[in-house]
Parts: structure tokens; sequence; C-alpha cells
């Protein structure tokens, strides 16, 4: 059975000098150490909100995003916990909170920071561009127009934001483990054997990574805002602040819908976010593709998904032909799972 262009259902994300990989409430985080060596962790999170919840359009996609953080801040803390140069210190604040939450002190300091990164986010993309494009409102009385503007505000400060961090040399390394974390998935939805040489050959632009929906959530912000219209300035920051959320499983619906349909008009819509991925993905080396390759292995058995025979002998493949179809999705990390009681379970009952 072919499954070239199907839909694997895994996802990730790349960390510092490795990768994330996302199987249901599975997920593995692969890390290349400082000794060379590659360090696999296996966990499950079962994330936010019942699994009733998950199958609601919009809802799921407000809980995929916030569970994204949670989860993706976790694993940046294991990626970095291996390079820290010394043992640091704890700070009068951390031991502050030590004393007060415990055994829940990480959770409380892991909510706090992704917390506050939504509020910054939504100060920054939503709020400011609001009050730059309002600054025009003396010589611009249409609303339409206005709104046009305050989102393309909002999409050249979220290219900027882009464009200013891949300048650091950390954030490079991060980008191409991005586009091996691609690449991967790419040769396993093509129906090819995971090794090196396959990988390397592979698309590093995937439908659903959460490039293309941070730009699918610039440009339905401003759909929203050019038809929901109040006259109070006050309102209308409330209103920006109240409907990220929907903004955010609006965009998740479009992203979920385009990483599963060959419709041609679904495909041109998603070019801009594969194109911008030309710049939240690099190429990474055969090391990169390692670490990637481990993640993956370690909650999916991939060899199973494409009907092949355990331990079968995989070659490179000539996949120039394979690749030229649309890529697949990789960003679905949140799909209902089966229920399991530990790691083991999970795995034995496959995607």
């Amino acid at each position: 059975m072919s499954t070239a262009g199907k839909s694997s259902g895994i996802g990730g994300q790349a960390v510092l000098e490795g990768i994330m990989m996302k199987n249901q409430e599975v997920y593995s985080v692969g890390v290349r150490k400082p000794d060379g060596e590659i360090e696999v962790h296996l966990s499950t999170y079962e994330g936010a909100g019942s699994k009733s919840l998950r199958k609601i359009p919009i809802i799921r996609g407000v809980i995929s995003f916030i569970d994204s953080l949670v989860l993706g801040m976790k694993c940046l803390t294991f990626s970095a916990s291996f390079y820290d140069e010394e043992e640091a210190q704890p700070s009068k604040a951390d031991t502050i909170i030590q004393k007060l939450f415990g055994e829940r002190a990480e959770k409380v300091v892991m909510g706090l920071t992704v917390a506050f990164s939504i509020v910054m986010a939504v100060a920054i993309f939503m709020i400011l561009p609001y009050f730059a494009a309002a600054l025009l409102r003396n010589v611009i009385v249409s609303d339409t127009v206005l709104a046009v503007i305050e989102g393309a505000i909002r999409l050249l400060l979220f290219i900027g934001y882009v464009l200013l961090i891949s300048l650091m040399k950390d954030i490079q390394r991060v980008f191409q483990y991005h586009g091996a974390e691609h690449k991967c998935i790419n040769c396993v939805e093509h129906g090819l054997p995971l090794n090196v040489e396959n990988v390397r050959k592979s698309s590093r632009q995937h439908k659903r990574c959460g490039t293309s929906f941070m730009l699918i959530v610039m440009v339905i912000s401003i759909i929203f805002f050019i038809f929901i219209r109040v006259d109070s300035p006050i309102l209308r920051v409330v209103f920006r602040v109240a409907l990220v959320p929907v903004i955010a499983g609006v965009s998740y619906e479009f992203i979920r819908f385009a990483g599963n349909t060959d419709n041609k008009l679904v495909g041109i819509l998603s070019r801009p976010g594969l194109w911008l991925q030309g710049l939240t993905t690099k190429e990474p080396d055969d090391s990169m593709i390692e670490v990637a390759i481990a993640a993956v292995e370690a909650v999916f058995d991939w060899r199973s998904w494409q009907g092949r025979e355990p331990l079968e002998e995989e070659e490179p493949a000539d996949i120039e032909s394979v690749l030229e179809k649309e890529p697949a999705d990789v960003e679905d990390v949140l799909e209902e799972g089966k229920e399991a009681s530990d790691v083991e379970k999970i795995l034995e009952e496959g995607a």
C-alpha cells in the first residue's frame, strides 16, 4: 500500500542542538550532546482539555496552540540542560519560588514563562500594529484600508522578527534542525526508507509547519478586523485581544485541512507559508539528520506504517520524481490518540 503524500500524524519542533518529535501522547527529544553522542529522552504529554473538546473545530486549534507552547518550552529547557557550561547558583527568585511551590515550582515557572510569551506576542503582533495604523486615522477615513494597513504592519513585524533572530548563530543551527525535522517527515510520508541519504534529498517544506500557521494567523486577522468594527478605540483593542484565540483556532483549521488535501486552490493559498519557511528552515548536515531520525524512530514505527517488513535492508532511493508533488503536513501533533497508560503501550498500538 502506497503512503506517498499521506499524513503520518507525527510532528515536532527544533530545539537546542536537537529535535522533538511527537506521536499522539508520546514524544521524544533527541539531542546531540557536547561529546557527540545522541541522547533521546522519551516521555508522554497528554496536554490540556478532554478528548471531546479536541474534536470541536476552532477549540481544538486553541488547545493545540497552547499545548505546543507548553511542550515546546519544556523540550527547549531539556535540550539546553546539556549545554550549561557550569552549574549556576540559584537566584533569590528561584529560592523563593522553590519555597513557595515546592515540587510544583518547575510547572509554575513554566506556566509563567508561557503566559509571559503569549502576552508579549499579543502586544507586539496584535496591539502595536493597531496603534501604528491608528496614527493614519486622521488622513485615512476608510476602516477597510486601515485594517489592511494594520495587517501589513503585522506581517512586516513578523518577517522582520524572523530575519533579525536568524542573524544569531544559535538560531541558525536551530533553523537547520528545523529543516531536518521537516525532511524526515517528508521522507517517511513519501514512502521512502528513513535513512540519511533519503532524508538529505527530501524537501524541507511542510504545509502544517508552525511558520505557515503564524503567517495564516496574520492573514486571517486582516479578514476578521475588516468585518468586525466598533467605534470605541478601547473596544477595538479589547476585540483584538479577545479574538486572538478565535483567529488561532480558525488558522489551525486551515492548516489542518491544507495538510490533508491536494486541492489546487488550497495549495496556492499555502504557498506563501511554504515560501516563508525558506527563512525558518535551513539545510541540515548529516549529523543533524541522524538526530532527527533517532527522534522519529523513538516514537514512530515508520516501517510498519509504510507496510515494510521489520529490519528490511534499505538502500537510498532515487526520489527526485517522488517529491514532485506538494509536501505533506507536519504540525498536526495533537490528533486524537489511543488510550494508554504508558509509553510502551502507546507505541505498541502504533499510529
